[in-house]
């Protein structure tokens, strides 16, 4: 665990709930420089906290209309081989190795069922692969992709009483 003070985690909590934030808006909000939040988020990054920032997409908008998380199974020694295999595939948009049920899950998008049908036949067919179980998403009740609700609300919480008045 990298140690982070509290408007390090203000800034983080500013970002999470907006990645376009402008570093003086930051200044503003924790009541400190421009300069001194620029050096805090170089500081996050090098220290690889902060590993980026994306965009979040709507995959229906995008003509993705199935998405399925698969549990896969792998042979002994295989694991990984297979995560790396999973995580090369264009498709899919997240790969992890796991304890429980299945050794890897993956999330993978397809056009349609029938899309998705054939992209389960392709990864049944990667080497080392044991056994797929793909499991279709029906409706996604919540999606969150950079810290929890917790950490946010518990920092915004922090950053008020760090910056208001005493």
């Amino acid at each position: 665990m990298v140690p982070l003070d509290d408007r390090d985690r203000a800034i983080i909590a500013l970002l999470a709930r907006n990645a376009r934030a402008t570093i003086t808006s930051i200044a503003k909000d924790l009541k400190i420089s421009d300069v001194a939040v620029k050096k805090r988020i170089e500081k996050l990054e090098r220290r690889g906290v902060i590993l980026g920032y994306r965009v979040a997409v709507n995959p229906k908008a995008l003509g993705y209309e199935t998405i399925a998380i698969v549990g896969v199974n792998a042979e002994p020694g295989k694991v990984i081989e297979v995560a790396d295999a999973l995580a090369r595939r264009p498709d899919t948009t997240f790969v992890a190795v796991t304890s429980g049920d299945h050794e890897v899950l993956a999330e993978v998008w397809a056009r349609d069922s029938k899309d998705m049908l054939a992209k389960i036949k392709e990864i049944e067919s990667i080497s080392g692969i044991t056994s797929v179980y793909p499991a279709f998403i029906v409706d996604v009740i919540k999606h969150h992709t950079c810290v929890p609700e917790e950490f946010v609300s518990k920092r915004e919480k922090q950053a008020s009483d760090t910056t208001g008045s005493r």
